[in-house]
């Protein structure tokens, strides 16, 4: 150990930096607290006053200057506070923090006491206000409310139930208290030995004898003689009357977190502080709220040192004081702790946004929760272990505990204190000869007996009462290290190959801060590929931080510069897990692993408390005049500032070029400035100034907002267009990917991410500068708003019983037209009109949806999928009454030139094709629209039998409808279908004019305003075509008509064409074509179909379409086995009738079956034995099935079938060998080309690799 020489250490090394010293000041009087929002209708000892103040030493440090107003404001967040003789004058403590904005951190400590008010002008002023307050009580009325939002938000807090049994001031009864704070501002968070020297001074203030030495000595002693602890070390100083132990941890340890995360856990309880911890790390605005200052910054701080190696990067203000609740309209994540007033009520309290808000209810141990909030990785398992930690330790893992310490063990570690500080004392040099040799014995006596010496020093009850709090604080400490272990550990397993997926792209640090917001820096597709399935919700969300931005800048800065150190502990600890890892086959399954390093980390820190690495010199007599530091019982005195000064400016300006390499890493205010102005997510603003409320600075603070908000629309509206067009450059690269490669199964959830980014932006973007508040979701409550001027209607005249569709999953025919339509005319799909009132009631009238908050991020999806966003949010806006009556000037929306700038970035996204309402909202009820086109030149518009229609989608179907005769359009509601791929149309055949000639079918979902064309071109007749009573139509999203368009026919555009069939009337329409395709042509469709299927099943489940069309559209397998078969079909001039490919199937069947009875396939290899069984079972279930069919809707269905179940590869060889191929095909035809079967046989057995589902439209009544 070694001892500091007086007044060596620079102020970097310095424990502490300022001693102040906060109270009323006598010369200004009594001034009210303006800024705090205070109700003057209180009593004059309820009302808060303007605090100063009144003493701080040094003077200044040029490094660290000191911020008067944001210390006093911090100090005493309510200003002072009055009391008499009868009531509670029990003194407090709290924490504060002050966050520069280069990322410098100091800590404030305060021990607030009442000292008696011995100024008669104070105390005449009291009595005045309190004279004046009665005669205004017996006349004055009730006040208006307000109309802000923020003026209610402040009448809230203000409105308070007076003290149970209060009375009124009376000077010549009353003695009167006012608030004194003496505080401390650190560099490190010693929570525990500033406390314990702050209320030693008060003791020696309030005790019956005057202190050792005047108290000038002591602070002296602890501004300038107390050196800072080096990492790994610990340290004794000596306060008024117990030495005082502190510790710093090593650079390989997590880095010093003094604030009990105990009793952080004990208030909240471990499911509620593990939920709010998921809302720090997913960045949402998070609101602490507590009587307690101390429960404020405990938790606050407890959240943010859980999150290493990751750092908050927003607002933080764990003590949010009265003066800047307009910080709480900031559209921007933060996270800020609210005092509340005692006796007032969560249900009182108006907060201007609440859409992403968490609000934690400290002292009702209660906790709210933004909606679609995803939850942490292994949950359970994660609460579990640390439900055993604290247990372990005595803290009651559901919360409520009203401790503000860990319960106190059996004494063990510590019980030898005494003895152990005059050993200590020994080392130091501290001791003298005689004293020495007293020791000796001591020891000795202790040695032999076993007794402990705690008895020692100050009288038995001092020494033991010490013991017993270092105790405690020594089990604080490993409580604290355990919990954060157990924390860290999840980010190791998580993170522990995040450096794979860096992408280094730039050659030089200047050239990369220069390209910052046009790279990625990481590879965020591939790392959440690589992830188990039950973490992506919550990972495809953290890693779109800023704080996860802000991590891989830091490790992407090491390779230039000296790397940070939270950054290079975590490096270290998985560089560990990896190599403990690296036998295991799979270090990043799901299976939960505990944290392996728990008593390693306690251990760590009970041995540097046992064995004291350095003690600072004592406090001792300061050259002072005689009568300074006077001792006045229950006076905190003034002290001598030129004592107490002693050390110039100039040596703590020296000092700060004398940096330990532990502190250097605070000194980063340019790199952080380059790095925060290079970010690409657009959060530029981090941290009020608290030292300038002029209506200048709160206007500039309200600019930054509107900037970063305008920002944070580019960044986001860029990354939703480049990463789509990502998406899909790798669908389409996909062929020259080895199969299996590159899984791109995370688009739909990065996508699906970026949406609810994109909502959460909209709620901030409406919900600054609110006038009023009137619900949860300020853009729903726009809209609303809107809606009731643009109709004229109450928004709750809208009754769910009125408008409610039918129940989810009743699929019927709801609404056909009424007769008085005259359906023959309908050749087109009525004009959808765009209105946003519309849309809004289409979301009024899912009952699904029930808050403000889902219905306006239902409105989003909709409107982005119906690619109306901006157009929508333009229309909004244009009602600049409606706009100026809900907001303040200094609003986002108010701004013109970011307005339009705004709305032009949500313009881009209607470059993409979004299903983000469709595939969210899966289980409601939609109502569709179906037109029947007929040709009409063949005269069969119309039949006389029953027709029917069954929609099918990726969702589900419709069940089979009944159209009614002569109605060719129809509306029908039924559970969402998704995206439509199917359409089954048939009739029973009766009637004198049975027979139909039908185009096409078109649906239109009416509320997305999708629409669907699904190609016929056929007969459905008994006697006509291939004698088919149905068809099952394959669908294609017709693309949407531009403005000019709207009154023409629905067409489909080139590009678009559907997979449609061709329009066979049996074989000589198809021989009779000029353009007939030859043999290689057939066998490169056939191919490029097996291919598109495959291709089909590496696309992610998001972007993985239907599979009806790849099976029997225009270009599927089905009609590139059509064509295979139909080459070389003999004419219609041999047979005198028309032939299909089921006619050839059918004789091959037959003489199959015929040769098995006759026992002609006996003696076959048994594999081709039961493969013909098979051909025959499925032929014969598709003849005798009860569906009418036609036969090339058997052929397909047979296909269809074979590809399913894998057998189309067995079946080609058995239709080969049948004699009927010979009298049915020519001798060129492709089945008679042993080679080209090969080929074809070969091709299909791709396709045994992957499961094929049918729709159920396919196999309807096929008991297969």
């Amino acid at each position: 150990m070694s001892i500091s020489p007086a007044g060596s250490g620079p102020a970097p090394c310095r424990f502490a930096h300022y001693f102040v010293i906060c109270g009323i000041d006598t010369e200004t009087g009594l001034e009210p607290d303006e800024l705090s929002g205070e109700d003057f209708e209180e009593s004059p000892l309820n009302r808060t006053f303007k605090s100063k103040v009144l003493a701080h030493y040094p003077e200044n440090i040029d490094w660290n200057p000191f911020d008067q107003d944001a210390v006093n404001m911090l100090c005493m967040p309510r200003g002072l506070s009055f009391r008499t003789q009868s009531d509670a004058r029990e003194p407090q403590f709290h924490s504060f923090l002050m966050l520069r904005e280069d990322g410098v951190r100091s800590y404030g400590f305060v021990h607030t006491f009442y000292e008696q008010v011995r100024s008669e002008r104070i105390r005449a002023a009291m009595q005045t206000l309190q004279q004046m307050h009665q005669a205004e009580s017996a006349s004055s009325s009730s006040s208006s409310s307000s109309s802000s939002s923020m003026d209610s938000l402040a009448s809230s807090l203000d409105e308070v139930a007076p003290p149970a049994g209060s009375l009124p001031y009376d000077a010549t009864r009353d003695a009167l208290y006012v608030s004194k704070a003496i505080c401390l501002i650190v560099p490190l968070p010693f929570l525990h030995a500033c406390r314990r020297f702050l209320s030693q001074l008060h003791q020696a203030v309030t005790g019956p004898t005057p202190p050792p030495l005047p108290l000038e000595s002591y602070i002296h002693n602890l501004l300038y003689e107390v050196p800072l602890p080096a990492p790994g070390r610990s340290l004794k100083f000596h306060a008024v009357y117990e030495p005082i132990v502190c510790q710093r941890p090593g650079p390989d340890e997590l880095p010093l977190a003094a604030f009990p995360l105990g009793v952080a856990f004990g208030l909240l309880g471990v499911e509620n502080l593990v939920q709010v911890f998921t809302c720090a790390l997913l960045e949402m605005q998070i609101l602490l709220y507590s009587q307690d200052y101390q429960h404020l910054v405990t938790v606050a701080e407890g959240i943010t040192t859980l999150l290493f190696p990751f750092q908050w990067q927003h607002v933080y203000l764990p003590i949010l004081p009265a003066s800047l609740c307009h910080l709480l309209d900031a559209p921007v994540p933060y996270l800020m702790g609210l005092q509340r007033k005692e006796g007032a009520s969560r249900c009182k309290l108006e907060l201007p946004q609440e859409a992403n808000l968490c609000f934690v209810d400290i002292d009702n141990h209660y906790v709210e929760l933004p909606e679609d909030f995803p939850q942490f990785p292994n949950k359970a398992e994660f609460i579990q272990e640390l439900t055993d930690v604290l247990q372990s330790f005595g803290v009651p893992p559901e919360g409520g505990t009203p401790t503000s310490s860990v319960p106190s063990p059996a004494p063990g570690h510590l019980r030898s204190l005494a003895l152990r500080e005059l050993v200590e004392d020994g080392r130091n040099g501290n001791l003298g000869g005689e004293a020495l040799a007293v020791l000796e014995q001591l020891q000795a006596l202790a040695l032999r007996t076993g007794v402990t010496v705690e008895t020692l020093g100050q009288g038995g009850s001092g020494g033991r009462a010490s013991g017993e709090e270092e105790e405690l604080e020594l089990r604080d400490a490993q409580l604290n290290v355990q919990l954060r272990e157990v924390f860290s550990s999840r980010f190791i397993t998580m993170f522990a190959d995040y450096e794979a997926f860096i992408m280094h792209t730039a050659g030089d640090m200047e050239t990369w801060l220069t390209n910052r917001e046009l790279i990625h820096n990481f590879d965020k597709s591939s790392f959440l590929c690589d992830q188990p399935a039950p973490c992506l919700p919550f990972l495809s969300r953290f890693i779109e931080t800023q704080m996860f931005a802000s991590f891989i800048d830091s490790k992407i800065m090491s390779q230039w510069e000296e790397k940070d150190q939270l950054l290079s502990v975590f490096d270290t600890r998985v560089e560990k897990f990896r190599l403990y890892n690296a036998r295991r086959p799979n270090p990043r399954s799901s299976h939960y692993q505990r944290c392996t390093n728990l008593r390693e980390s306690a251990l760590a820190i009970e041995q540097r408390l046992l064995k004291i690495d350095h003690t600072a010199i004592h406090p001792h007599l300061l050259d002072m005049r005689i009568g300074q530091g006077r001792y006045e019982h229950g006076f905190l005195p003034t002290l001598q500032a030129d004592v107490v000064q002693s050390l110039s400016c100039s040596s703590a300006q020296e000092g700060h070029t004398k940096q330990q390499p532990e502190l250097q890493g605070f000194d980063s205010g340019l790199k952080e400035k380059y790095i925060q102005e290079a970010r690409s997510l657009g959060k530029t603003f981090r941290q009020p100034k608290l030292s300038d409320l002029s209506p200048a600075m709160i206007a500039q603070t309200s600019w930054r907002f509107v900037e970063g908000l305008l920002k944070e629309c580019r960044m986001k509206t860029k990354r939703m267009l480049v990463d789509r067009v990502g998406w899909e450059a790798v669908e389409l690269g996909r062929e020259a990917v080895e199969l299996g490669h590159g899984d791109v199964s995370i688009a739909g959830l990065e996508e699906n991410t970026l949406i609810a980014s994109l909502c959460d932006l909209l709620e901030r973007i409406w919900s600054h500068g609110l006038q009023v508040k009137q619900g949860k979701s300020a853009l729903w409550s726009h809209l609303l708003q809107y809606q009731v001027r643009e109709e004229n209607v109450e928004p709750q005249a809208i009754s769910p019983g009125e408008t409610s569709p039918p129940a989810a999953g009743e699929n019927s025919l709801r609404s056909p037209v009424s007769n008085s339509q005259e359906k023959r005319k309908s050749q087109t799909m009525p004009v959808l009109g765009v209105s946003l009132t519309q849309d809004i009631r289409h979301i009024q009238r899912i009952s699904e949806i029930k808050t403000g908050v889902s219905q306006a991020r239902a409105w989003i999806r909709l409107s982005l999928e119906k690619k109306l966003l901006s157009q929508h949010l333009r229309e909004l806006l244009c009602d600049q009454g409606l706009t100026k009556k809900l907001y303040k000037s200094y609003a986002f929306l108010c701004c013109e030139e970011e307005k339009e700038q705004f709305l032009f970035h949500l313009l881009s996204l209607n470059a993409m094709d979004y299903f983000c309402f469709t595939s969210a909202f899966n289980t409601i009820v939609v109502p569709y629209r179906a037109i029947i086109i007929p040709i009409k030149k063949l005269s069969n518009a119309m039949t006389t039998a029953n027709p029917w229609v069954c929609v099918s989608g990726d969702l589900g179907d419709s069940g089979i409808m009944q159209i009614p005769k002569n109605v060719l359009e129809m509306t029908f509601e039924c559970q969402n279908l998704g995206r439509l791929s199917t359409l089954q149309l048939g009739h029973d055949n009766s009637g004198l004019l049975a027979k139909w000639l039908v185009d096409c079918v078109v649906v239109r979902n009416e509320i997305t305003g999708h629409t669907y064309r699904f190609p016929c071109g056929r007969w459905l007749g008994k006697s006509v075509d291939d004698g088919s009573l149905e068809r099952l139509l394959i669908g294609e999203l017709v693309a949407p008509r531009g403005e000019e368009e709207e009154g023409k026919p629905c067409r489909t555009p080139p590009l678009q064409r559907s997979p449609t069939q061709p329009q066979r009337i049996g074989i000589p329409t198809l021989t009779a074509r000029a353009n007939k395709p030859n043999g290689a042509q057939i066998q490169e469709a056939v191919g490029e179909a097996v291919n598109n299927i495959v291709k089909h099943f590496h696309r992610s489940d998001k972007e993985r379409s239907s599979l009806a069309p790849l099976l029997c559209g225009e270009n599927g397998l089905v009609s590139g086995l059509e064509q295979f078969f139909h080459h070389g079909f003999r004419s219609t001039r041999i047979f005198h009738k028309s032939a299909f490919i089921w006619d050839f199937v059918e004789k091959a069947m037959a003489y199959l079956d015929s040769a098995d009875q006759m026992g002609d396939l006996q003696e076959a290899p048994k594999p081709l034995g039961l493969t013909c069984e098979t051909f025959c079972r499925y032929v014969t279930a598709i003849n005798t099935s009860p569906r009418t069919i036609g036969k090339d809707g058997k052929f397909q269905l047979l296909v269809c079938l074979g590809a399913r179940d894998r057998l189309l590869p067995q079946w080609i060889p058995l239709l080969v060998e049948c004699p009927p191929v010979q009298r049915m095909y020519e001798e060129n035809a492709l089945l008679r080309d042993r080679s080209a079967v090969t080929s074809l046989i070969s091709v299909l057995q791709a396709l045994h690799h992957f499961h094929i589902t049918l729709e159920t439209s396919f196999v309807r009544d096929i008991d297969l």
